[in-house]
């Protein structure tokens, strides 16, 4: 990397820190009144959900994203000329920060030395990222379906992202290394804040749900193998699903939609248990402030990761009848750490502002505005939806071995026995749940079930419990059901083990590690180091952190020093990467034909480096999502526009493509003879041309 493109990355990064922290102070100084001490660390995801609302409308109304940033100009604007950025209103916000940073620097180093877009699911999430960018309307342009939109796929996190890029005018080969340090760094800072709500001490303890591995990691490393075979491996535990966890999801490295969703969920969890604690003794404005923010969270995960709300929806519902029932009962006389759904944390000062009589503002109106807003926040997107999506519920008829199910979530079932250890020695009886279960063939179910029965239980019951009961009934639900799709018999609870085991893993992770810190606080007190070397320490761990991303080695397939994604093809495929240049740099085009050779190739690279569509890009792809009525066609012309001039130009018209692309890959699929077609040649360099179709 040259000195120049060196400080062109420097300032892109510091550009997209400052629009982060510009869209992030908006919003703060409106949240103050309401989620006070909290409202710092809020602001950061509310912030950016609002501008995705916000840019999202632009993009369906056709106007300029940049638009999206008036709102946020004017909040700037009238909190500056009130005063609301005092130096005493930053005190104490530098945790926040440090947190903030201290992830997106992490997550920023592995992406800087692993930045391309080469291999797994990163042409996809390129592809629609590029897409949103180049022609930012709503529905978007998919990229591998010439003519089609992605209103068959949940593409809010790529619209996000595109955003943000085309208002920071960064382009998308860098903002797609800058998106997941982004998704990392809400997603702790959120995570320090949720502590902050489950535990009295050791708040840092429940980040540890981002970045631990699981047991399969550290059996698979026992075995010596190598590093880059233990963490793939780690996640294929399950026979014939996915078992991602956090810290696999950010080093591998894929902007897919399930890693993008981490921020929010960790987001709503925070909500929903803040709202549980507060909700009774807040006013108007706050309870309003938290049905809005909910909403805007629970609203926005069918467009960035639909199997999310599948989940989430639920538990909104159940933690908005607990707060229903909350306020109808008379108030927790119980003292602070005493248990129970206050117990443990001390009660807010009743806000005294008039009865509580507004529509929105009952102790009911948690419970039916948050799913009812959230619906209609984005009521256009459903709207205009147009996919196949779940085709049915089916019964589990293979459940996960047992040695596999702890190898996935066995941390966590310790965690919980750990910490149920009381419970279990006043009802050794329920120790025989799993035995049923097993009986009838699930005894992975049965193991989980275990804690769980003592979690209900338990006479009282804080957030933390109630996250665990919700975590474990997620893996337990998975062994009993799936969800239909088109993956075939082998894999047909591929997906649902997928998309679900990543929620569990923040629900039991949140609840599991504050339980364990407030286990462990009688033992950090007596053995409580000095201030200042506890500050040390600090500081040291902090630096072997950051330094890891630089000094432990995976086996990358391009391993590189670069935020560009696409500064790999320049020795890897040097014709490819001047004439991708070249295409990035053209405006107007409608469509381009390129080789289609299957999913998880190279051949789809041109669409999804240039998010110019092409005729079909990764088919199996688009058939999860649309018909299949198209498949043979689509492929049938592509082969015939290549190989019969004589319909060239009529089938490069049909799909209203403007361009024809002939590269290596195109000569290895095809017999080429576009040259007499007669289309003019307006591109001949390092072994690619590129043909456009003439009036």
């Amino acid at each position: 990397m040259t000195g120049l493109e060196t400080e062109l990355q420097i300032l892109s990064v510091l550009g997209w820190l400052a629009l982060l922290v510009f869209l992030q102070l908006s919003v703060w100084p409106a949240l103050r009144p309401a989620l006070r001490e909290f409202s710092y660390p809020v602001s950061f995801p509310v912030s950016l959900l609002t501008f995705t609302l916000i840019s999202w409308y632009c993009g369906l109304l056709h106007l300029p994203l940049q638009a999206a940033l008036v709102p946020f100009i004017i909040l700037f604007g009238l909190f500056l000329y009130k005063r609301q950025y005092t130096r005493n209103s930053f005190a104490g916000q530098w945790r926040w920060i440090l947190v903030f940073l201290i992830f997106f620097l992490f997550m920023l180093e592995l992406r800087f030395v692993n930045p391309s877009i080469s291999y797994a699911e990163k042409f996809m999430d390129h592809a629609m990222l590029a897409s949103v960018m180049r022609v930012p309307v709503v529905p978007p342009l998919d990229p591998w379906f010439a003519g089609g939109f992605l209103n068959v796929y949940y593409y809010l996190g790529y619209w996000m992202f595109g955003a943000l890029g085309v208002v920071s005018t960064i382009p998308s080969p860098v903002v797609f290394n800058l998106a997941l340090p982004t998704v990392l760094a809400n997603a702790a800072v959120l995570m320090y804040a949720l502590a902050h709500l489950l535990t009295g001490r050791m708040r840092w303890l429940p980040l540890l749900t981002l970045l631990v591995v699981n047991p399969s990691f550290i059996w698979n490393l026992l075995q010596g193998k190598a590093l880059g075979s233990v963490l793939w491996d780690s996640t294929r535990t399950v026979p014939n699903a996915i078992n991602e966890y956090p810290i696999f999801s950010f080093v591998w490295g894929d902007l897919h939609a399930h890693v993008i969703s981490i921020f929010n969920q960790v987001f709503l969890i925070f909500i929903l248990v803040y709202a549980l604690l507060q909700w009774k003794d807040s006013g108007r404005e706050r309870r309003l402030v938290l049905i809005v923010l909910a909403a805007l969270s629970l609203g926005s995960m069918p467009l960035i990761n639909t199997w999310d709300v599948i989940l989430y929806a639920p538990v909104t519902v159940v933690f908005g009848l607990l707060i229903w029932y909350q306020g109808r009962s008379p108030a927790d006389p119980a003292p602070e750490g005493s248990g129970g759904i206050l117990g443990r944390f001390p009660i807010p000062d009743r806000e005294e502002d008039g009865e509580k009589s507004g529509l929105l503002l009952r102790d009911w109106s948690f419970l039916v505005f948050v799913p009812l807003i959230s619906v209609l926040l984005y009521l256009p997107f459903y709207l205009q939806m147009n996919t196949r999506g779940i085709q049915g519920v089916g019964l589990v008829h293979t459940p996960t071995p047992v040695s596999a199910f702890l190898l996935v979530h066995g941390i966590f079932i310790a965690l919980f026995l750990i910490v149920l250890h009381r419970e279990i020695v006043k009802r050794p009886y329920l120790l025989i749940t799993p035995v049923p279960f097993a009986l009838a063939g699930y005894a992975s179910a049965g193991i989980a079930a275990l804690p769980l029965v003592y979690f209900l239980t338990k006479k009282k019951r804080d957030p933390a419990d109630l996250l665990a009961i919700f975590g474990l009934l997620v893996v337990i639900l998975c062994e009993f059901l799936y969800l239909k799709d088109n993956m075939g018999e082998t894999y047909y609870r591929m997906n649902t083990v997928f998309k679900f085991y990543l929620p569990a893993w923040l629900l039991m992770g949140a609840s599991g590690f504050s339980m364990a810190a407030t286990l462990l606080t009688p033992v950090q007190s007596r053995l409580a180091l000095p201030p200042h070397l506890q500050r040390a320490v600090l500081i040291v761990a902090v630096m072997l952190f950051l330094l890891t991303p630089l000094t432990v080695t995976f086996d990358y397939q391009y391993r590189d020093n670069t935020l560009d994604g696409l500064a790999y093809l320049s020795s890897a495929h040097p014709g490819d990467a001047e004439a991708v240049a070249y295409l990035r740099s053209l405006d107007g085009i409608s469509g381009i034909v390129e080789a289609e050779g299957g999913d998880y190739t190279y051949y789809s690279r041109i669409s999804s480096f240039t998010g110019i569509p092409a005729i079909i890009g990764m088919p199996f792809h688009e058939y999860m999502w649309r018909a299949d009525g198209w498949f043979g066609e689509r492929t049938n012309d592509i082969r015939l526009i290549y190989e019969d001039p004589e319909q060239t130009r009529a089938l490069m018209a049909k799909y209203n493509a403007t361009l024809l692309y002939v590269g290596d890959a195109e000569r290895e699929r095809y017999t080429v003879r576009v040259e007499e077609a007669g289309l003019p040649l307006i591109y001949n360099h390092s072994g690619v041309q590129i043909y456009q179709i003439s009036d």
